[in-house]
């Protein structure tokens, strides 16, 4: 079974677990966290991906990092995981978690990039946007790109709008190439 499938399957069970024990808010701040200090930290995520570490010492890191900073309840999960030998796929759990969460509780991922950053009435304007498209609550992220250099690309999911100059002139050139009209007189 693939790693996604499997750990799609231990975030679905956290989630119903943390569901029923009313701690379901608290394992998402959990989530996020792991997912951030995984991210931010590229020494553990070596440590949690080499097999050469041993399951215990993994467990021990983690308990020593994220204690007393997340509920019991994802300590026990850590914990679990890595008896099962599963620490490799925690951060693919982290993410199917927040993902199965967000489709819980009604709410749409975006991210826009711009050259600059976004003024308040902009940034109502693509959260309009995107809750036109999804009908979901909207989490919008900004990112500033300068290499974007005018217009917009927003990311809604799988999908992909770009609005850039860079895009436009790249069909320009696209229209140019297909020219019908007779190149000598």
């Amino acid at each position: 079974m693939s790693d996604v499938r499997v750990a799609s399957r231990y975030a679905k069970s956290l989630l119903e677990l943390a569901n029923e024990r009313g701690q379901l808010e608290q394992v998402y701040a959990d989530m996020l966290l792991f997912t951030k200090a995984v991210t931010e930290t590229r020494d553990l995520h070596l440590v949690l991906q080499n097999p050469i570490v041993k399951h215990d010492k993994k467990l021990a890191i983690l308990t020593s990092i994220f204690s007393g900073k997340v509920t019991e309840l994802t300590l026990a999960f850590f914990k679990i995981l890595t008896q099962k030998n599963r620490e490799t796929i925690l951060e693919t759990v982290a993410t199917e978690f927040v993902t199965q969460y967000n489709e819980i509780k009604g709410i749409q991922k975006a991210t826009v990039t711009t050259a600059v950053p976004l003024t308040d009435e902009l940034r109502a304007t693509f959260q309009n946007m995107v809750r036109e498209r999804s009908g979901k609550t909207v989490d919008l992220k900004e990112v500033v790109n300068p290499a974007v250099v005018g217009g917009y690309v927003l990311r809604i999911g799988d999908e992909q709008i770009d609005n850039t100059v860079r895009a436009k002139v790249q069909k320009l050139k696209n229209k140019f190439k297909e020219n019908p009209y007779i190149t000598k007189l």
